[in-house]
């Protein structure tokens, strides 16, 4: 079977398709790893809000029980100076 001018080009054209096709399904994956990174991004800006957040409310957190200190000693103080015996 030899193979002719038309042939040859309707081969060369199903393989220029071929490429093209193949280039244009790799143009998809960079969208989707773009969305995800994207994503990605989001979640790092929540998880670094969330972290901060925290960090706040454990600094209030130890200034809230250094004020309890103070006055459980005082509380105590204040008992033992009065020789009462404490109501409770």
């Amino acid at each position: 079977m030899f193979l002719t001018r038309q042939h040859l080009t309707t081969v060369r054209t199903l393989g220029v398709a071929i490429v093209a096709v193949g280039l244009a399904s790799c143009a998809t994956y960079d969208d989707d790893f773009a969305t995800i990174n994207s994503r990605l991004d989001q979640v790092d800006t929540r998880v670094q809000g969330a972290a901060q957040s925290a960090e706040s409310a454990n600094q209030s957190a130890q200034q809230a029980n250094q004020r309890l200190d103070q006055l459980e000693s005082r509380v105590q103080r204040i008992e033992g100076a009065s020789g009462r015996a404490p109501r409770g």
